[in-house]
C-alpha cells in the first residue's frame, strides 16, 4: 500500500484551493489586499525583495498583492505548472508574452484562425520588426513548412474563436520541443477544466481569466502559466538580470517585470477575489455549457435555416476525434451559418432570451455577428482566410435549461 498521500480531484482542490496557503484569521477565502504599498520591518527585506532574494514579500501593488498571489497559485495547480502571472486581461497576458520575449529580427508562427485582438497584435508585432507567419494550425505540415532560422515561438489557440478549428497539438507540440521553440497554448476556451496544455508539451499556457475560470461577466483577468517543460538557458532573449536562480523561473520573472512592473497590465485584487471565487465553481458550469451547447448544435445542425454548425464534439466537425481525443467536453463555444445572410440581423433581433452581445464564457448565453463586429476591421480578404462567412453567428452557450434556449433559436429562425 503507498504512502504517498493522495491528491483531490480538480473540484474538490478549487474548492479548498485558498486553504492550502493559510488564510488570515481562518477565514476560507483569501481576503482582498487593497493596500498599494507594503512596508518591512528590516531594509535588508525590501532590498531582497528588488533583488530577489526575499520570497513571499511586496513592493508594490503593480508587481502583485497577497490576493493576486494566490490567485496565481491556484492557476499554477489547475495547470500543473510551476508557476503562473497574472495580469489585468486576457489581451495583455498575451502582449506581455510577445513583448517581453521576442525581439526585432525575431520570427513567431501563429495560427492563422486567432481570436480578433490577438489578430491584431499581431499586426502591432509586425510594426516592431517582429516577423509573422500565419499558417492553418490543423496541419503539422504547415507550422513545419513556415519554420525559419529566426523562428522563436509558436502560438495556438485551443479552440478557435469563433470557427473552433483546433490545431494539431500534440504533433505541434513534438515539432516545437524537437526545434527548441517556445510552445504557447491559449487555453481560454477549453479552460484546465477540459484540457491541460502541458500534456500536449506546451511551454507557456495563456488564460483570460474573464471567461471559463471566472464564468460570471463580472471581472476581467488574464494568466500566463509556465508548465516547466521549456528550458529557458536556450532561449536568447532572456535579459542578465534574469539568468539567476533556478532557471524554470527565467521566462516568467522576464514576464513578470517587463509585463507588470514595465507595461503596467496589473490585475486589480478585487477583480483577483472575484475571479478565485468564480473558479470554486469552474467544473460545474462548464460541463453544464457543453451539454447545452451539443445538445444545441445537434438541434441546429438539423434546422433548414441553417447552412453549417461549428462544433467540435459534432462528428461532422473536420477535427471532431482530435477535440474527442483531448478534451473533456466540447466547451461553450459554438457557431452557426445562416442559408440566408440578408436574415442575419432579422434573426438576431428576433432572440429574446439569448443576449445579443460580445464576450465569452458567461452564465448567459450570448450571440454576436461576426464578420460585421469582432472582426470587421480585419477586412473581407482576412475574413475569407480565416472562413468567417458573412451570415456567420457566434454563440456563448450559458446556464440556461436546454428547451428554453431551443425554443428561443427555433423562434428565431422561423
Amino acid at each position: 500500500m503507498s504512502n504517498t498521500p493522495r491528491r483531490p480531484g480538480f473540484a474538490t482542490e478549487q474548492v479548498h484551493a485558498d486553504r492550502h496557503f493559510g488564510v488570515e484569521h481562518g477565514g476560507l477565502r483569501k481576503p482582498i489586499h487593497t493596500s498599494v504599498q507594503y512596508g518591512f520591518d528590516k531594509v535588508e527585506d525590501l532590498i531582497g525583495v528588488f533583488q530577489g532574494t526575499f520570497k513571499g514579500g511586496y513592493n508594490y501593488a503593480r508587481q502583485g498583492t497577497p490576493t493576486t498571489a494566490a490567485l496565481e497559485s491556484r492557476i499554477t495547480r489547475m495547470e500543473g505548472g510551476v508557476g503562473t502571472v497574472c495580469f489585468a486581461t486576457g489581451m495583455a497576458a498575451i502582449s506581455a508574452i510577445f513583448f517581453t520575449l521576442l525581439k526585432a529580427g525575431d520570427h513567431i508562427v501563429s495560427s492563422r484562425y486567432v481570436f480578433g485582438n490577438t489578430n491584431s497584435i499581431l499586426g502591432t508585432l509586425e510594426n516592431f520588426a517582429v516577423e509573422v507567419s500565419k499558417v492553418d494550425t490543423c496541419s503539422v505540415s504547415e507550422v513545419a513548412a513556415a519554420l525559419r532560422p529566426n523562428t522563436r515561438m509558436v502560438f495556438v489557440e485551443t479552440v478557435a474563436n469563433p470557427g473552433t478549428q483546433i490545431p494539431d497539438l500534440e504533433a505541434i507540440g513534438a515539432l516545437c520541443r524537437e526545434r527548441g521553440l517556445v510552445y504557447v497554448v491559449d487555453n481560454t476556451v477549453t479552460s484546465p477544466w477540459l484540457f491541460q496544455p502541458r500534456v500536449v508539451g506546451a511551454s507557456m499556457i495563456v488564460n483570460s481569466l474573464t471567461k471559463s475560470i471566472a464564468g460570471q461577466g463580472s471581472a476581467l483577468g488574464g494568466a500566463v502559466t509556465d508548465t516547466g517543460l521549456y528550458d529557458w538557458t536556450t532561449y536568447p532573449n532572456i535579459a542578465a538580470n534574469y539568468r539567476s536562480g533556478d532557471a524554470k523561473t527565467w521566462g516568467l520573472a522576464q514576464i513578470r517585470k517587463k509585463g507588470l512592473r514595465d507595461m503596467g497590465g496589473a490585475l486589480s485584487s478585487e477583480h483577483a477575489h472575484a475571479i478565485a471565487s468564480g473558479a470554486e465553481t469552474l467544473p460545474l458550469r462548464v460541463d453544464r455549457a457543453s451539454q447545452t451547447a451539443l445538445a444545441l448544435a445537434q438541434h441546429l445542425q438539423a434546422h433548414p435555416a441553417v447552412a453549417a454548425v461549428h462544433y467540435a464534439m459534432l462528428p461532422s466537425h473536420p477535427q471532431h476525434a482530435r477535440a474527442s481525443k483531448l478534451f473533456k467536453a466540447g466547451t461553450w463555444l459554438m457557431a452557426f451559418e445562416l442559408r440566408d445572410t440578408s436574415q442575419l440581423n432579422t434573426v438576431l433581433n428576433r432572440l429574446q432570451l439569448a443576449v445579443k452581445a460580445t464576450g465569452l464564457g458567461d452564465t448567459r448565453t450570448l450571440v454576436i455577428p461576426v464578420a460585421p463586429t469582432i472582426f470587421w476591421e480585419a477586412g473581407p480578404e482576412v475574413r475569407a482566410r480565416m472562413r468567417i462567412a458573412d451570415g456567420l453567428i457566434r454563440v456563448s452557450v450559458g446556464l440556461e435549461d436546454l428547451a428554453d434556449l431551443i425554443a428561443d433559436f427555433d423562434q428565431a429562425l422561423g
